[in-house]
C-alpha cells in the first residue's frame, strides 16, 4: 500500500474502479485505488462528494494542505472497525483522571526519551541533558494534566535550544504561526506529517481519533493522532530534519517568505515527502519481536498497546528507540 502525493493543480474525480488525476495542464494519472492508503494534496485541486464516497468505500484518507505546505485538514472516511465497547472503555479511562494521568505520564515519558536520543550522543549537550533530566524525573509526582504539560513544554524548549547547533541554521525559539524562519517551517510542516501519518493509523484500528488524554479532546482536531505524535515526532521528523539539513539535501533557497512567515517552496516540499516515506520503510530488528518491522509498523503497534491497556490486558509502554 502506497502514500501518493499531489503537487500540481488539476481534478481529482473517480473513473471506474480507479482515481483519475486530471492534471491542469491536460495531462491524465491514474491511480489504482487498490494500492493507495492515503492521498496528500499540496496543490490547488478539485473534487466533488462522488469521488470523497468512493475514497471512503476503500477506507483511503485524504489530507489537504494550503499552498504554502501548511496542513488544512483531512478527510477521514467512515469507520469500519469501530468498537463499541473499546470506545465506551476509552471514554471512561479519559474521564477518570487517575487512569487519564497514568497514560498522559507514560506519553511524555517516551516522548522525552526519544528526545533525548537524539541529542545525548552529542557531548557539548550534556548539560542539556541533565536539565531534561530533571523534568523528566518530575513525571512520577505530577497531579495533574497541566502539570504534565509543562513539563513537556519546558523540555521542548531546551531540546529546540539545541538545533541551531546541530544544524547551524538561525533557530531562535519555537514559532508557528506562522514560522518565521526555514527551520521553524521544515518542524512545522515535518509535525504535520507525522500527525496525518498517526491519523491514518488509528483509523486501521478500533480506536476513537478524537478521545485523547494528553491533549484535551476537540471538535475541530483529532486529539488522540496529537498524543501519539508526540512520541514519534522526535523520530520521524527532527532526525530527518537533521539529515536534510546537514547533508545539504535542502537548503535555504528551498524557502520563501509569505503571509509575514517563511515557507517550504513545492521543491523543498517533494524532497522532504520523498525522504520522510523512506524513513517509514526503513526496517530495524523489533527487539521483543525478534524480527525486521518498518518504521510505520511502529506506529501500528504503539496503537495496540494502547488498546491492551484500555481493555485492562496489559500496561502501556511507550516506545523508547533504542538506535
Amino acid at each position: 500500500m502506497k502514500t501518493y502525493y499531489i503537487f500540481s493543480n488539476g481534478v481529482l474525480k473517480r473513473e471506474g474502479n480507479s482515481i483519475l488525476f486530471e492534471v491542469s495542464n491536460g495531462e491524465k494519472k491514474f491511480i489504482p485505488v487498490e494500492n493507495i492508503e492515503q492521498i496528500y494534496v499540496f496543490g490547488e485541486v478539485h473534487f466533488n462528494n462522488k469521488f470523497l464516497n468512493f475514497i471512503s468505500r476503500y477506507g483511503i484518507c485524504l489530507h489537504i494542505f494550503n499552498y504554502y505546505g501548511f496542513y488544512s485538514g483531512s478527510f477521514y472516511p467512515r469507520e469500519t472497525l469501530i468498537s463499541g465497547d473499546l470506545t465506551v472503555k476509552q471514554a471512561e479511562v479519559y474521564l477518570n483522571n487517575e487512569k487519564r494521568l497514568e497514560i498522559a505520564s507514560l506519553i511524555v515519558d517516551g516522548a522525552i526519551h526519544n528526545i533525548k536520543r537524539n541529542i545525548e550522543k552529542r557531548e557539548i549537550f550534556k548539560k542539556e541533558i541533565e536539565m531534561i533530566e530533571e523534568y523528566q524525573n518530575k513525571i512520577k509526582n505530577v497531579k495533574s494534566i497541566n502539570e504534565l504539560m509543562s513539563i513537556e513544554a519546558h523540555v521542548r524548549k531546551i531540546y529546540y535550544g539545541t538545533f541551531e547547533r546541530i544544524t547551524n541554521w538561525k533557530f531562535e525559539e519555537r514559532t508557528k504561526m506562522p514560522p518565521e524562519n526555514p527551520l521553524n517551517a521544515m518542524i512545522s510542516f515535518g509535525n504535520s506529517l507525522v500527525y496525518t501519518t498517526i491519523l491514518k493509523e488509528i483509523y486501521l484500528t478500533p480506536l476513537n481519533p478524537a478521545i485523547s488524554f494528553l491533549h484535551e479532546p476537540s471538535e475541530r482536531r483529532f486529539s488522540l493522532s496529537l498524543d501519539i505524535s508526540e512520541i514519534f515526532k522526535p523520530v520521524l521528523s527532527d532526525r530527518l530534519i537533521f539529515k536534510l539539513i546537514n547533508l545539504k539535501e535542502i537548503k535555504e533557497e528551498n524557502f520563501e517568505e509569505a503571509l509575514e512567515g517563511i515557507y517550504l517552496k513545492e521543491e523543498g516540499r517533494k524532497i522532504f515527502v520523498e525522504n520522510y516515506d523512506k524513513i517509514l520503510e526503513t526496517t530495524i530488528v523489533h527487539r521483543k519481536l525478534k524480527k525486521k518491522v518498518k518504521y510505520k509498523t511502529l506506529i501500528k503497534l504503539e496503537l495496540y498497546k494502547l488498546i491492551r491497556h484500555i481493555l485492562g490486558e496489559k500496561k502501556y509502554q511507550p516506545l523508547k528507540v533504542w538506535w
